[in-house]
C-alpha cells in the first residue's frame, strides 16, 4: 500500500509543485502525492515548470491547488518552508524543508532549489523504501 505525502506551501506554484513533480516522477511505486497552498496562486510559476522541464519532468498540466483538495488524512505532511501554519491535517510524519522561495528570483535561484528539492525527494523515498521514516 503506498503512503499518503503532501507538500505544502503557501502559493503551490513553486516548491510544493516541483516537489510534487519530482515525487511522482521517482517514487510513484511507493508514494501517492499531492501538493497544496495556504493562499494558492493562480497559476504555476514559469520558471519553476521551465527548470523541471530541463530535468526531463513536465509541469505543464498542474495548477495550484487549495488544502480542501488533498486528502483530510494524510501519511506524510511536509511544509517547504514558507512559514506556512497548516490547519492541521492529521499525519503520521511531518517535517519542514525550510526552503527559500525563489519566486522573483533569477532563475539560477530556481534551478538550485530544483536540485535541492531533487535531493531531499530521494531522502524521502529511500526512507519510506526501508522503512526508517521516524
Amino acid at each position: 500500500m503506498k503512503l499518503k505525502v503532501a507538500f505544502v506551501c503557501t502559493g503551490n506554484s513553486c516548491r510544493s509543485q516541483m516537489a510534487e513533480g519530482y515525487t511522482k516522477h521517482l517514487g510513484s511505486d511507493v508514494l501517492e502525492v499531492y501538493s497544496a497552498g495556504t493562499h494558492p496562486t493562480t497559476a504555476v510559476n514559469p520558471n519553476a515548470v521551465e527548470v523541471m522541464k530541463e530535468a526531463g519532468i513536465d509541469l505543464g498540466s498542474h495548477y495550484p491547488k487549495m488544502l480542501e483538495d488533498i486528502p483530510n488524512e494524510l501519511d506524510i505532511l511536509i511544509t517547504m518552508g514558507c512559514g506556512v501554519v497548516c490547519p492541521f491535517v492529521p499525519n503520521k510524519h511531518e517535517e519542514d524543508w525550510g526552503l527559500e522561495d525563489p519566486v522573483g528570483k533569477p532563475i539560477e535561484e530556481f534551478r538550485k532549489t530544483r536540485d535541492t528539492i531533487k535531493e531531499k525527494v530521494e531522502s524521502l523515498i529511500q526512507k519510506v523504501k526501508e522503512g526508517t521514516l521516524s
